[in-house]
């Protein structure tokens, strides 16, 4: 499936996820399938993005870690499913958008929460979220400076 549908996907069930399981869940799916897009972006992506995709693959592996992996069933794992990325800036944009909203998710769900254990796993994959965008963000810069070259060059007259 194409990174911008999964992406879609997500979305959506973070924004319908109730209750500290389900959203927990839900950021759970957001930063693995962050993790699958940016490893595919530094193995086949354009090359000025391979280091920063690393780096968001990185990031976004710590935040599946400090949450720990949720209860799926089999076929429930978005980033599986990852098939196709043939727009990295559209994917970009709409992941970058996802991760700012799984770090409102999980400020909602810390400010609610009495287990410090819990708050602060939390607190750790807003982190990892916010760093993940921000790799994300960088990404889109470089797609854009590049585009911007090539447009100058493409308008350059011919000797």
């Amino acid at each position: 499936m194409d990174a911008v549908r999964l992406i879609l996907t997500s979305r959506r069930a973070l924004a319908g996820s109730g209750g500290r399981a389900g959203i927990l869940k839900e950021v759970w799916q957001a930063q693995a399938l962050a993790q699958a897009i940016g490893s595919r972006l530094a193995v086949s992506g354009p090359p000025e993005l391979r280091g920063e995709a690393l780096g968001l693959t990185e990031l976004a592996g710590r935040g599946c870690g400090v949450l720990g992996p949720p209860d799926l069933g089999p076929g429930d794992l978005l980033a599986a499913r990852l098939t196709e990325l043939d727009d990295a800036r559209r994917a970009l944009l709409d992941l970058g958008g996802l991760l700012g909203e799984v770090s409102i998710a999980l400020v909602g769900l810390a400010g609610s929460l009495d287990d410090q254990g819990t708050y602060w796993q939390c607190m750790e994959a807003i982190d990892a979220a916010d760093e993940s965008r921000d790799r994300v963000l960088e990404m889109l810069r470089k797609l854009a400076a590049r585009e911007e070259r090539e447009e100058r060059e493409g308008a350059l007259p011919e000797r």
